[in-house]
This record gives structure tokens, sequence and C-alpha cells, in this order.
């Protein structure tokens, strides 16, 4: 045989064994791009709403800070909850290979978990004008921010519903109706604010409570809209996803706080590392804060990829469990992980290259009053590069080992990384040390990377463990 001829039935050979490995990796960009796109369409309305709120003025503005980062550190609880449902979902699917009853019951179960837990979550927020003013908050921003939260905290139900109902969607592999949703709520909220919030002909003038009540009602158009999908399209009505939803299942609710409120507590562990670290950021003066503000602002949009990826790689790796198919387990997981830390190194490799640009697209680098926060940004993005890679690894990770349902082991690391090493490191750096925000930011990339490295290492034992079908 001829050397051509050799090489011709060795590419054959090998053939087989890439397919495999090219299939997931398109199935799990298929599934993961319409998540990072809705990923971005909701932070979309975060920064709409900023964006309003200056308008408005610089107290409106600090007084609904205030209220947002209590909202969304609360709303996180609710999240990690809600959260189980694609995970159960697509384990059950990739079990009964077909339209059967029990993703309707699981999602059914996260819309009762979502208006169980919102209770609690709304009693709190009620109270965010008392909270606020116990912790020494000035008078003026602590009234405007109650006020804000009044109508803001009406939101907090329908966000959630979306929130399970998405989860059901992405374990069918249907996302790009979530997506469609999260879009068609944006400019609803933004027409809604501009007419409730400003004076005018033909507006309220409502102010900051405007502002609220616009975000509440457009956060209802985005369940109703997938509800109606569930109800209208053919390929989801054999699944009943609504029918008998009023019917609350014990059984299968516990099976979903189970699995849930790990992946709550995870999140909120999150959630409470960054606020302690803006805090204490807030210690070193105005220029480190608004510093950090910008550095964080291009972490997180960076992170929204990683995170869209990390959902699909829950489906992914869930629909494999059911199956029992230990090889696609650890292809979906090592798909996702590649996509993510491709993704990260990207973002590092340019906030490395051009930190004074990205710098620019926050603050006016000639105005001589961000002068003294600019050198601090830079270094801080500089940190933010190394923080993006740990921070992709460790979440794809997180989601890897859910779709494993895998929660309360990662939750203890997750805790023991941010908590044990980040906080109290950052803290040594910042204030023993004297590296001020810098080691705030060192202690969040030394967290991390303790966190990633854990989570992985868990990785690799569980799928080792895991039966062949």
């Amino acid at each position: 045989m001829t050397a051509l001829g050799l090489a011709a039935t060795a590419a054959r050979e090998r053939a087989p064994l890439h397919r495999p490995w090219l299939a997931e990796l398109r199935a799990t960009l298929a599934l993961s791009a319409p998540l990072v796109l809705t990923n971005l369409a909701q932070h979309g309305l975060v920064t709409a709403d900023v964006v309003i709120l200056g308008r408005l003025g610089a107290t409106p503005l600090a007084a609904a800070t205030l209220a947002t980062s209590l909202y969304f550190l609360l709303f996180i609880c609710g999240i990690g909850l809600t959260s189980a449902v694609a995970p159960l979902v697509a384990e059950a699917l990739g079990r009964d290979r077909g339209p059967t009853d029990e993703p309707r019951r699981v999602v059914r179960a996260g819309i009762w978990a979502a208006a169980l837990v919102n209770l609690p979550l709304m009693a709190a927020l009620w109270h965010t004008q008392a909270l606020l003013e116990a912790i020494g908050e000035p008078q003026e921003l602590a009234e405007a921010a109650g006020t804000y939260m009044r109508a803001l905290q009406w939101a907090m139900w329908p966000a959630l519903t979306f929130m399970a109902l998405r989860g059901g969607f992405a374990a069918l592999e249907r996302p790009g109706w979530p997506l469609a949703a999260s879009l068609l709520a944006l400019p609803v909220n933004v027409g809604l604010a501009v007419l409730l919030a400003f004076d005018g002909p033909g507006r309220l003038g409502l102010g900051i409570a405007g502002v609220g009540i616009a975000t509440a009602c457009s956060a209802v158009i985005s369940p109703a809209l997938l509800c109606g999908v569930i109800l209208w399209h053919p390929s989801l009505r054999p699944y009943r996803l609504l029918h008998r939803v009023w019917r609350l299942e014990p059984s299968r609710l516990a099976g979903l706080f189970r699995l849930g409120l790990p992946m709550a507590a995870t999140g909120l562990a999150e959630a409470g590392l960054f606020e302690a670290a803006a805090l204490g950021m807030g210690l070193f003066g105005a220029s480190q804060l608004a510093a950090h503000a910008v550095a964080i602002q291009i972490a997180a949009i960076c992170f929204m990829v990683p995170n869209g990826v990390a959902q699909a790689a829950t489906v992914r790796v869930g629909l494999a469990l059911g199956a029992r198919d230990r090889d696609g387990i650890r292809r979906a997981g090592r798909a996702a992980l590649g996509l993510a830390l491709a993704f990260m190194s990207l973002c590092a490799c340019v906030q490395l290259g051009a930190p004074r640009g990205l710098v620019g697209l926050f603050l006016d680098l000639d105005d001589a009053r961000n002068a003294a926060a600019i050198p601090i940004a830079i270094g801080f993005i500089g940190l933010a590069a190394l923080f993006a890679v740990a921070d992709g690894v460790q979440s794809v990770a997180l989601e890897m080992l859910r779709g494993l349902q895998d929660a309360r082991v990662p939750m203890l690391m997750a805790i023991g990384g941010y908590w044990g090493i980040g906080v109290p490191l950052g803290a040594a750096l910042a204030w023993g040390a004297g590296l001020e925000g810098t080691g705030i930011w060192l202690g969040f990339c030394a967290g991390l990377f303790v966190v990633a490295a854990l989570l992985v290492a868990r990785w690799h034992r569980l799928t080792r463990a895991v039966p062949r079908g």
C-alpha cells in the first residue's frame, strides 16, 4: 500500500473517534449561544435601568443602587432553587428518551418553589428602608430606596417563575424562546420607565417609583410569553408542562429543594463575596471604588459567555447522565470547559493588551477628576485578566457537577474557597500588607483559583465512578 493509501486509511480510522467530539461541540454551541444572548439581554435590563435612573439625578441613582444590591442578593437565593429544574429535567429526558411525565412534574415543582420562596423574600424587601436606616445609610437615600423597592419587589415572583420555565426550555433544548421573551421585555421596560418616571406631556412623572413599576411590569411579560409558547407550540404540547400546575406535589418539591438549596447557598456565598469586596473597596476612597466598579463591570460582561456555556453544560451532562453514558458525560464536560477556557483566555489577552482603552469606555481619560482612578483601574483590569480565567473555569465546572446532581460538596468547596481563603487573604493583603484595593483583587483571584481547581478535581473523580450504561 502506498503512503497516500496508508494516510487515507488512518484518517478513516480516526474519523469515528472525532465525530462524537465534533457533535458534542456543535450541540454545546447551539444550546449555549441563545443562553449567552439571554444573559446579555437580562443584563441589558439592569443597564437600561441604571441609565434611566441616572437621568433622574444622583440621589435616585444612588438610592436605587442600594435597593438593587439587596434585591439581587435575595434574588440569587431564589435562582438557586429554580435553577435545579434544568438538571432534573435533563436527567429525566436522557433516561426516558422521549415525551414523559417527569419534565412536567419537575417544572411544576419549580413554579411552586418560585412562589413559595417569593413569600419570605418579599417580606424582607418590604422593610428595605428600615434595614438601610439601621445600618447607617442617610435617611434621604434610605427613604428613596424604600420607595423604589416597594415597586421593584413585585418583579421577584415573575422573574423567578421565568427562571424555572427557562430551565425547562433549556433542558428540552429550546433556548430560543426564553431569549425572545427577554428581548421583548427590554424595550417594554425602557418605554414604560420613560412614560412613568419622567415629567412631560403624556407622562406620569412618578420618578424613581416609576422605574420600579416599569421593571415589575416588564418582568411579567417573559414568563407569560413562555406559558403561551408551552400551550401553543406543537412540539411542546406532548410534555403538558402546565397541566394541573396548581397541584402541589410534595415529593417533587422536596427533590427540587434537596438539589436547589445547596445551589442557592453557593450563589449567595459568591454574591456575598462581591458585595463584601465593594464595601471594603469603599473604605479606601472614591477613586478605588470607581476603579473597582469599572473592572468588575468588564468582568461581568465577559462572564455572560461562560455563564451561558455553563448552563448548556448542565443540560448536556444531565442528558448523558440520564442515558448512563459515561463517555457522553465526559465529552459534554470537556467541550464546555474547553469553550469557556478558550473564550476567557481571549478576554484575558484583550484586558492585558489594552487596559487603558477598556477603562476609556467607562471613564473620560481626559477628565482631571478621573486622574486618580484611571491608573488604579488599569491595575485592577490586569488582575481581572487572571480573575476571568479562574471565574470561567469555576462557573462551568460548578454547572457540570450540577448536571450530575452534585451540589452539596461543591457548595462547601465554594464557601471554603471564597470565605475561607479569598476574603481573609484579601483582607490581610489590603489592610495588613497595605495593598488596599489591589489586595482585595488578589484575594478574589486566589479564592477563585482554589475553587476552580477543587471543582475540576471533583469532576474528574465523580466521572470516573459513573457506571457505563
